[in-house]
């Protein structure tokens, strides 16, 4: 890749004019609302968002350095809401319990964002079954066990929600990602199931975009280039953005302001759904 940014990402960037402003009374102080994956890309934008609209973020990942960086741009932002981080290891049972526990300490526990990802592609013929039970265990084990946890505190609490990032590989499959597809069609299921056991208090909802301009992405360009035989410009504009109608990529903040949304009173009947944001990649054909 050169230096210059790749075709299609210039959406807009985390600022405080770009983050969804949300009049709702339990985006304060007393409300915590819990980001996985909050060191960076999406995880990041989310705890930050959730701070501008006046919630406690209690903001987790295993990048201790990349948690300080999230503190950082929530105090560059002036924002309401406090950004307490837990270094915690989505991987580890006691772990996730410990995280769930410590984000309950600072207040009323009410939202659950479940946003951290990898990414590994590979033919199904090649792809490590160490590197798939990781993703299984990051991206949908965590996830379920994390909702396990925090149930109690949301009902507790009176009410919220709980928000896991899917994907537009939760509505259909491309080659050579069988662990990624598996997890967000997994994830779509575990909202449902969230939904239907949440008795009205906790609802669940999932967040579907196309491909985000985030490191996760982008880091995978050179990979799908060798992969597919393609220069990595036309990964960009053949493969990730060919088939949306939308020329560029969502920016992270753009992703932020669906969980801001989904989270607030708005979102009241939004329960087992999912916002599918795709630019028009599942439901358009040529």
């Amino acid at each position: 890749m050169t230096d210059d940014p790749a075709p299609g990402t210039d959406g807009p960037d985390l600022t405080a004019a770009n983050v969804l402003d949300v009049d709702d009374d339990r985006y304060a102080a007393d409300s915590v609302a819990l980001v996985t994956g909050a060191a960076s890309g999406i995880g990041h934008a989310v705890a930050v968002a959730l701070a501008a609209n006046g919630c406690t973020v209690a903001a987790t990942d295993v990048d201790a350095d990349g948690l300080a960086g999230t503190v950082d741009r929530a105090a560059e932002f002036d924002a309401d809401g406090a950004v307490h981080t837990i270094e915690g290891d989505l991987t580890d049972d006691s772990d996730i319990e410990r995280i769930v526990e410590t984000a309950a300490d600072y207040g009323d526990l009410r939202f659950l964002a479940n946003v951290a990802g990898l990414q590994h592609v590979a033919s199904i013929e090649e792809f490590p079954a160490e590197q798939y039970d990781l993703m299984q265990a990051v991206m949908l084990r965590a996830p379920t066990l994390l909702a396990k946890h925090a149930f109690p505190h949301i009902h507790e609490a009176g009410g919220g929600a709980v928000g896991n990032m899917a994907s537009v590989h939760g509505h259909y499959t491309t080659s050579d990602k069988v662990a990624y597809n598996v997890c967000k069609f997994g994830l779509r299921g575990l909202t449902q199931s969230l939904a239907a056991e949440g008795e009205g208090t906790v609802r669940a909802f999932s967040v579907s975009t196309g491909y985000v301009s985030t490191p996760l992405v982008t880091g995978q360009i050179p990979e799908t280039a060798e992969q597919r035989g393609l220069t990595e410009q036309e990964v960009v504009e053949d493969v990730m953005l060919g088939q949306s109608r939308t020329k560029r990529m969502m920016s992270p903040v753009e992703v932020a302001n669906l969980f801001v949304f989904g989270f607030s009173r708005h979102a009241k009947h939004l329960n087992g759904g999912d916002l599918l944001f795709d630019g028009g990649m599942v439901g358009t054909y040529e």
